[in-house]
């Protein structure tokens, strides 16, 4: 099995395809053979006016925000069907684009976005849109309202769910949706297009758009923009924060991390050790929520070096689409010289490496391949320890009980996610609810899709998820007066 290869030559702009205004178009490379997989066209500033046009006018006077929750549910569930009715060829389409493993595509680039259109749905059909407050010198009735034009900008690691995430409850918010895609996952947005193509949703309710920074930027900065919901590197939202600060445009950014699992005195290993598949390897370790920090207690730090060590050598690395790979590709070339970069500069500050390096994996000339690397001896305020990574490269750092590991895990410029391992509940609760982290897992870390999700600090504003999630698409009014 190989990656598919696709190519569209059309831009997907109000639920319609329609011919580019310029020839110009992104070529997508397969993380694992560093080979031609598809093209897209670059949406310019033409395509952008024209989507957020379009959208401006479904929501100003057009019908979609003001059917009823019903029907608009049942136009987001047929999304969600027409996405579950291609989940194999949407799966090895995303391994082929940025390497994910096939088995984590299938389980969690297709899966996890079919649950979190679920769980919207779920939402919807519970909301109180209106509810009656007595208020404390007259009664209002509180409304809550689609917040109106929505640019959903988002990242390549996993970018459907990325999508799912904003497309599902703005829709079911009332909001139409202009959808700007990473370029390195240009081909699985479109083939998302195609989905709604085939949905049939009103004219103008959702635009999907692949280009580089120049495309979003000029979404991002559109008057016609009345919310932007972004995924990237926190310097890219910073940069969004403030084109959107200039029109008081409302925004929520779910950006990077540094996260920490702090394994106390009493851990598990065996059990935490098995846990860094999900916790810190995840996706080749390009995940937000990656714990690439473990907060080890002095007391068993050798112990818990060799044991992350030897886990860490025994991952599979290769092929994305073959069985029992564990680790694939880093996206890019530049994003593998990146990390290898990162691997390099730990061990000239003194930091020691005992699994990985910045070598290429045995036998793997082709693609673009990281060894799992762990480092030992790390000082929390050495680079590796501080900034963002973005694959599978993990750093080990004593600390002296719980104390000492809250001091250290909320030493971070960063606050996305967290766990804690301990085999006292009770404790490891009480150390989670001092980790200023917008989630963290006891024993685990499982994030749920109706759970909020999102960050302190660097790691971003608002939530995506569960009801605060909703609620990011949605403005309040309260009228005052109403007895009835």
């Amino acid at each position: 099995m190989g990656a598919v290869s696709r190519s569209y030559g059309e831009v997907f702009i109000a639920n319609r395809w329609r011919e580019p205004s310029s020839s110009e178009v992104i070529e997508v490379i397969a993380a694992h053979t560093e080979e031609l997989i598809g093209t897209a066209p670059i949406a310019g500033p033409a395509e952008v006016d024209a989507a957020v046009g379009a959208a401006r006018s479904c929501f100003d006077d057009g019908g979609w925000p003001r059917l009823p929750v019903g029907e608009r549910s049942e136009a987001v569930r047929r999304i969600a069907d027409g996405l579950a009715a291609r989940a194999d060829e949407m799966a090895e389409l995303i391994t082929g684009e940025n390497g994910s493993p096939l088995a984590f595509s299938r389980q969690a680039q297709v899966g996890a976005p079919l649950d979190i259109y679920a769980s919207m749905l779920d939402l919807a059909a519970g909301f109180d849109w209106e509810e009656h407050r007595p208020g404390r010198y007259l009664p209002h009735l509180v409304r809550h309202e689609p917040v109106g034009v929505v640019a959903a900008v988002v990242a390549w690691n996993v970018p459907q769910v990325l999508i799912a995430t904003k497309l599902a409850p703005a829709l079911l918010a009332g909001c139409p949706v202009i959808v700007k895609a990473a370029p390195e996952a240009a081909l699985d947005a479109l083939l998302l297009a195609e989905i709604i193509a085939e949905a049939d949703l009103p004219a103008g309710t959702v635009s999907i758009l692949t280009g580089g920074v120049p495309t979003g930027e000029a979404l991002v900065a559109h008057p016609g923009i009345d919310k932007v919901a972004f995924t990237g590197s926190s310097g890219a939202g910073r940069r969004v924060a403030a084109a959107c600060g200039q029109q008081l445009t409302r925004v929520s950014l779910e950006l990077g991390g540094k996260s920490a699992t702090v394994w106390l005195d009493d851990v598990d290993l065996p059990a935490a050790v098995k846990g860094l598949r999900w916790t810190s390897f995840v996706n080749n370790g390009q995940a937000c929520a990656a714990q690439t920090r473990v907060l080890a207690p002095r007391s068993r730090y050798g112990e818990v070096v060799a044991a992350v060590a030897a886990y860490a050598d025994g991952l599979v690395v290769g092929d994305p689409f073959a069985p029992g790979t564990h680790i694939g590709p880093m996206v890019s070339a530049r994003q593998r010289d990146r990390v290898r970069s990162y691997i390099e500069l730990g061990q000239v500050d003194g930091a020691r490496l005992v699994a990985g390096g910045a070598g290429p994996p045995d036998g793997l000339d082709t693609g673009w391949y990281v060894r799992p690397t762990v480092f030992a001896d790390v000082d929390n305020a050495m680079r590796i320890a501080k900034e963002e990574i973005f694959g599978p490269v993990l750093c080990v750092i004593a600390h002296d009980g719980d104390d000492d590991a809250v001091r250290l895990a909320n030493d971070s410029a960063y606050g996305l996610a967290g766990s804690v391992w301990s085999a006292e509940e009770g404790r490891a609760l009480g150390v989670a609810r001092r980790l200023r982290a917008g989630s963290v897992g006891i024993n685990g870390y499982a994030p749920d899709t109706l759970a909020p999700f999102g960050g302190y600090g660097a790691s971003g504003m608002g939530r995506e998820w569960g009801p605060e999630g909703f609620a990011e698409y949605l403005e309040t009014t309260a009228i005052g007066g109403i007895t009835g």
